[in-house]
C-alpha cells in the first residue's frame, strides 16, 4: 500500500477551521495583552506543535511574547526530540 503525503500549506481551510484558527488566534492575542506571564508547555507532540504553530501565526512577524516550558513526557520517540531540540 502506497500513501501520498500532500502539502495542506497551499490548501484553503474550511470555513469551520478558518472560523476555529480565528477564535484561537483572538485568545492568543487576549492572554498576551491581559497576563504578565505566559507560558506555552511544549512537548514535542501534535497538540502543542499546533498551539505553538497557532500563536507564531497570532503574533507574526514579531516573535511570540510567551515563555516556552518545555515538557519531557518521557515518551521513546526519538524523532520528538529531534523536533524539539
Amino acid at each position: 500500500m502506497t500513501t501520498t503525503m500532500t502539502s495542506t500549506a497551499t490548501t484553503p481551510l474550511s470555513p469551520h477551521l478558518k472560523d476555529l484558527e480565528n477564535e484561537s488566534t483572538h485568545i492568543l492575542r487576549e492572554v498576551a495583552g491581559q497576563c504578565d506571564r505566559v507560558a506555552l508547555l511544549f512537548s514535542g507532540g501534535k497538540d502543542s506543535v499546533v498551539v505553538f504553530e497557532l500563536a507564531r501565526s497570532a503574533f507574526a512577524p514579531a516573535a511570540v511574547p510567551f515563555e516556552r516550558l518545555n515538557v519531557d513526557t518521557g515518551q521513546p520517540f526519538p524523532a520528538v526530540n529531534e523536533f524539539r531540540y
